[in-house]
């Protein structure tokens, strides 16, 4: 599947100002992200497993924001 003819969604943990919205993907074996103000500007593409490895720990609390880890 092209990136074109993907089903993206919304992070549901995007900022309410709209500065901080984060939109994703699911394509052949990998998960694209990518910027929703700006859907043409480009995205990245991870396996699936890095991504639900990423997420897992999100929500695991196993990451922190840069300078307080």
């Amino acid at each position: 599947m092209r990136d074109k003819e993907a089903r993206w969604y919304k992070s549901s943990h995007s900022g309410g100002s709209g500065t901080e919205c984060v939109e994703v993907a699911a394509l052949v074996g990998r998960t694209a992200i990518r910027d929703s103000k700006d859907p043409g500007g480009g995205l990245i593409a991870v396996p699936r497993d890095v991504w639900q490895g990423f997420v897992g720990a999100l929500r695991q609390g196993r990451l922190t924001e840069p300078g307080h880890g």
